[in-house]
């Protein structure tokens, strides 16, 4: 009974565009809908052909008309969309007969289906954007209400309801002997930083939630349960695994703690304090994530308010909206009045995972806390200097042409490195020149200066502690470990913090994977700031005689020295291709002068395995023979934001 045809019919269906700047293509297709299945097959001389595809009716999230783009032919004056769990489809019927045909028998098999969407896109995803809001990422919230919603949910009620909260975690040591099947579980574990999901079978990570882990056969991919019983696969690496009684556990989850505790919101990493709505606004566009999110005290006495940015809204480079946390006459917290909840934490964790009335879902906390290293007191030159005998040298990292790199403790608890430069190795004016340009720049992906040591020699640089080291050998010994996506967002981390330098008017000069380092949760920053420069007209032109590296320079570089922020672009591009080589030599074939002469000629590194057309492209258009004709670092960023949102490299 299940596999008989409800409805079948010759409809045109529109190519999915998996790239986003791929043609659009049509086809004709014999669509069959069943209880169970949506399938689409192959129709030749009025005969059924093979199945070209099928969606699971339960799977689907919305069916609806979509709004003409532009003047189209007859034949497809008639469009509707299936958002299905794992994409969105464009079919068009031949008429309107047709059209409102395949509305209602769709709809009408989807009703009570689980994830049905309070909001839909009316305008086409076509070139790589929704067309009705600009937003781009497929996977988009919806920007229009879907009407059909509120008769076509489970319930009778017009508001979604909550998902079924989970039972607290047992306070005893030991967990039951017998679990059911659907209880049972090999361990859990903690989500270290987000995830979005990169494959059908996926499913999202939120940082700091917790999850079961269900299966680890594959060392890399473990299937886990969130919280709200979905299962699916995500990158082990991106978990911490807990046991039932771990101090950690009881931290994060407040097992054993009284209501007050765990209700506190000033532990939290979105809680940003007493800052001012201007202020919020400018760091959540500096982050310039769909869905980034901050808790700050509103200028109401004992009041919240929630800052999120999101791509859904009107202005084409995103905006901020601000939603005040309000209480009702229960005394609970709430930003829809529909959702409410017993604490402000509580109220975030499930907005993390459902937007539920407001404009996106939380998904990237912003925080305004800098780590656990004190700040230090700047001298009248600006230079830091700390007490030498509060830092105790551990081992060696690393070693290079002005000294060694070792791992510090400082007062006893702070990991740090320390740059040990060696007497007679760098001049006074070079080494001002490094610890100057550090003070200078501040940002998340930039490597952080701490302070220096300058009265007796060795003369200490102490940095942060980048647990992963250096990025080039992170690639060598540990890069085949790497998803594209990760290595994608190797590349984003470097492209922010020059992006950063550039709208600073600071040329780095020596950017390459050598010189950026990689933390423990795999974020790299940029470092080695001894050829920086501050230039007030975006140009420097060194001395004859200088040193550079040529295999990361551009053309006016090696016969000009003239270096600029489109300079540093060419060197952006090496770093790229040395990414997705997982850390290969340029040009390994020849030496400098054969590259100084075949870089001239025109000649330009090929495409690593790992990188797709599209990310070749990116890396390409860096090596431009003309400065001016090479995108900007800001340029740069959106174009890897636009792939970082794409499901498939």
């Amino acid at each position: 009974m299940e596999n008989n045809s409800i409805l079948e019919e010759v409809l045109l269906k529109k190519s999915q565009q998996k790239k986003k700047m791929s043609p659009n293509n049509y086809k004709e297709r014999l669509f069959v809908l069943t209880k169970t299945h949506l399938s689409y097959h192959e129709y030749d001389k009025q005969k059924k052909g093979s199945k070209k595809g099928s969606i699971d009716i339960k799977k689907i999230r919305c069916v609806e008309t979509v709004n003409l783009d532009e003047p189209t032919p007859l034949e497809r004056k008639y469009p509707f969309q299936i958002v299905y769990k794992d994409g969105l489809l464009y079919v068009y019927a031949a008429n309107e007969e047709s059209q409102s045909r395949w509305l209602e028998a769709l709809q009408k098999e989807i009703r009570g289906n689980a994830d049905l969407l309070n909001k839909y896109h009316k305008g086409f995803f076509t070139n790589g954007k929704f067309l009705c809001c600009n937003q781009t990422c497929k996977g988009a919230p919806g920007c229009t209400i879907w009407e059909k919603y509120t008769t076509l949910h489970s319930t009778p009620s017009s508001v979604k309801p909550l998902p079924p909260v989970p039972k607290p975690l047992l306070k005893h040591s030991s967990l039951p002997q017998v679990l059911t099947p659907a209880m049972s579980y090999l361990k859990t574990a903690v989500a270290q930083y987000n995830y979005e999901p990169q494959e059908d079978c996926d499913i999202p990570l939120v940082r700091n939630s917790q999850y079961y882990v269900l299966k680890e056969e594959d060392p890399e991919r473990w299937k886990v349960r969130d919280m709200e019983g979905k299962e699916g696969i995500v990158p082990s690496t991106f978990l911490k695994a807990i046991s039932i009684n771990d101090d950690e556990l009881r931290e994060n989850f407040s097992i054993g703690k009284d209501s007050s505790e765990e209700d506190s919101i000033d532990k939290h990493d979105w809680y940003a304090g007493n800052i001012s709505r201007a202020q919020s606004e400018q760091l959540l566009r500096q982050k310039g994530k769909e869905g980034a999110f901050m808790v700050r005290k509103s200028s109401q006495a004992g009041k919240y308010t929630v800052s999120v940015f999101s791509m859904a809204l009107e202005d084409k480079k995103g905006a901020v909206k601000h939603y005040h946390v309000h209480t009702n006459s229960e005394n609970k917290y709430y930003l829809a009045e529909n959702y409410c909840f017993n604490s402000i934490p509580k109220l975030i964790h499930y907005h993390q995972h459902n937007s539920a009335g407001i404009v996106t879902r939380f998904r990237h906390a912003v925080s305004t806390k800098v780590n656990n290293i004190p700040s230090t007191a700047s001298l009248g030159d600006g230079i830091w200097e700390l007490k030498r005998e509060e830092i105790i040298l551990l081992k060696e990292l690393g070693s290079g042409q002005f000294g060694t790199v070792q791992l510090g403790k400082w007062k006893g608890k702070y990991d740090v490195a320390v740059k040990m430069i060696k007497e007679g190795s760098m001049s006074e004016d070079e080494f001002i020149e490094e610890a100057h340009n550090m003070m200078k720049l501040n940002h998340p992906k930039l490597v952080k200066l701490y302070g220096v040591c300058t009265k007796t020699y060795p003369i200490y640089i102490v940095t942060e502690y980048m647990a992963n080291g250096c990025l080039l050998s992170y690639l060598k010994s540990r890069g085949k470990q790497l998803q594209p996506f990760q290595l994608l967002e190797i590349c984003y981390n470097v492209c922010e913090a020059m992006t950063f330098l550039e709208s600073h008017q600071f040329i780095h000069r020596d950017l390459a994977a050598r010189n950026c380092l990689v933390n423990k949760d795999l974020t790299v920053k940029v470092s080695d700031f001894g050829m920086a420069r501050y230039v007030l007209d975006d140009l420097y032109v060194s001395s004859l005689g200088t040193k550079f590296p040529v295999k990361w320079s551009a053309p006016e570089v090696f016969h000009y020295t003239k270096f600029s922020s489109k300079s540093d672009v060419w060197a952006f591009g090496i770093l790229m291709w040395e990414v997705f080589t997982l850390g290969k030599q340029p040009y390994e074939l020849y030496d400098n002068m054969q590259v100084i002469q075949k870089v001239t000629k025109g000649y330009r590194l090929y495409r690593p395995q790992l990188a797709s057309e599209t990310i070749y492209q990116i890396m390409y258009s860096c090596w431009h023979e003309l400065p001016e004709k090479r995108p900007t670092f800001l340029q740069l960023q959106s174009f890897l934001e636009l792939l970082r949102e794409d499901d498939k490299l």
